[in-house]
């Protein structure tokens, strides 16, 4: 049975947008020892614990890494999610685990009265959300568009951008970014 797991590897590695030194940093290993990985010139066996250090800061489980299926997952419950700290949110979640590799990520976002997220500087690729609670306002460059509730919006994500909840309300809405922010 052929693993392939250095061609694996340096597929999500890529998928992620790391180069092979963000990749070792992240999980505590040299840059020779990812490289000798990905191109299978290792003479011994990866250990179990290295593996899982890689696959920890790539965002994926063993087993995942593992399941060969071509059946993808669909559905994903609410204790799936994965709660993001310090963005500027009440709620900040990642709604598929692992969507960091992914071409989009879904995330689902309250902001209480007056939150706000971080602002971004300009980069490559869209945004898209829908509101299903309160108002926020897209403040894009230094112009500002209000989105209540039921309405969407929809950028490039090419200039400064930030969102606001400048209303006395809970705001609620989800939020796809591509590629992902994370």
């Amino acid at each position: 049975m052929d693993l392939n797991i250095g061609n694996k590897i340096k597929a999500l590695r890529l998928a992620s947008d790391l180069t092979q030194e963000e990749l070792a940093n992240r999980a505590r290993l040299t840059k020779g020892f990812i490289s000798q990985l990905e191109n299978e010139k290792f003479q011994t066996s990866i250990s179990l614990d290295s593996l899982a250090d890689i696959l920890d800061a790539l965002g994926i489980s063993l087993s995942e890494f593992f399941d060969d299926s071509e059946v993808a997952r669909v559905v994903y419950k609410p204790s799936d999610r994965v709660p993001v700290d310090g963005t500027g949110a009440s709620t900040f979640e990642l709604l598929v685990p692992g969507s960091t590799n992914n071409l989009m990520d879904p995330i689902l976002v309250q902001l209480r009265a007056g939150e706000k997220l971080e602002k971004r500087d300009p980069l490559p690729g869209e945004q898209l959300g829908y509101v299903f609670k309160g108002t926020i306002t897209i403040v894009l460059n230094k112009k500002k568009y209000k989105v209540p509730r039921n309405c969407c919006f929809y950028f490039k994500s090419n200039q400064p951008h930030q969102i606001i909840n400048n209303s006395d309300a809970e705001a609620s809405f989800v939020w796809v970014t591509s590629p992902p922010l994370m």
